[in-house]
């Protein structure tokens, strides 16, 4: 058998170099791409991520443990498995709410619902949502004895006559007013004039008539207690002839008014 003896070696050598050529290839390839990974890399990875599988599937879920309160899985569910129960379902709802308390933070602000806003303007967070305090009124000061004193004057100088003239003696439109009501018309009874600068209580009295009646100057024509105006308003109302009527309608037939220099000394009006 000498032939088939020859031809089984002649397959080896053809086999060993198929193998022989396959080896020399397969190393040329690998120095052309080498390939970064290893074996011993691969078989580590492999084993480490089915060592994280067992231990997840065999971590009993959180939930769970919950739902059925044998928290120290002693097969009793007793007072400290309640507890426990308790303490853990706390935890996660703080969890959830810090949670979400997070996300409104990082979130875009919204507008404050209506009934929350409170007399704001352009701003909602601008105000206080209470109404401010109101400032506490100044006390009135203490009325000295020169302002009673001035008071009683007052009512006192009212008194005196229907028509008084409040003047002071170097005021060129005191001087007017006067010219007008005593020298130009004839008034009875006439008028009675306070000159406020020779007046020991002149200041006060003035200051007082101007709370009175709103005219801080001099002169001030007095009617019956309503003033008429001054230098200017007496001025006006003579050059309208209408100064007489003006004092007539206050004081009606107590006080007599008519021109000094009529020809037919008649009443003006």
């Amino acid at each position: 058998m000498p032939p088939q003896r020859r031809f089984r070696a002649l397959t080896y050598l053809v086999l060993a170099a198929v193998v022989t050529l396959l080896f020399f290839t397969s190393q040329a390839r690998h120095a052309r791409t080498p390939d970064t990974r290893s074996l011993h890399d691969f078989y580590s990875r492999t084993v480490t991520a089915m060592d994280k599988d067992h231990a997840a599937a065999a971590k009993p879920p959180a939930q769970k443990i919950i739902a059925d309160h044998d928290v120290d899985a002693d097969g009793d569910i007793d007072e400290d498995d309640n507890i426990m129960a308790e303490l853990m379902a706390a935890r996660l709802r703080q969890a959830e709410q810090k949670a979400k308390d997070n996300a409104k933070a990082k979130g875009p602000n919204k507008p404050e619902l209506p009934a929350e806003v409170v007399g704001v303007g352009s701003s909602a967070s601008g105000q206080s949502r209470t109404a401010p305090k109101a400032k506490d009124a100044e006390p009135a000061p203490a009325e000295t004895e020169e302002d009673h004193a001035a008071e009683e004057a007052l009512n006192t100088i009212l008194k005196t006559a229907p028509i008084i003239i409040f003047s002071k003696s170097y005021c060129p439109y005191s001087k007017r007013a006067k010219g007008i009501l005593l020298d130009k018309y004839v008034i009875e009874p006439p008028p009675f004039v306070v000159e406020l600068d020779q007046h020991p209580l002149g200041p006060k009295i003035q200051e007082k008539l101007g709370d009175m009646t709103g005219r801080k100057t001099v002169p001030n024509v007095m009617v019956y207690g309503k003033s008429i105006g001054g230098g200017d308003d007496i001025a006006a109302l003579d050059n309208e002839r209408a100064l007489a009527d003006k004092i007539t309608s206050l004081t009606g037939a107590r006080v007599e008014v008519s021109l000094r220099f009529s020809q037919s000394a008649q009443k003006a009006g």
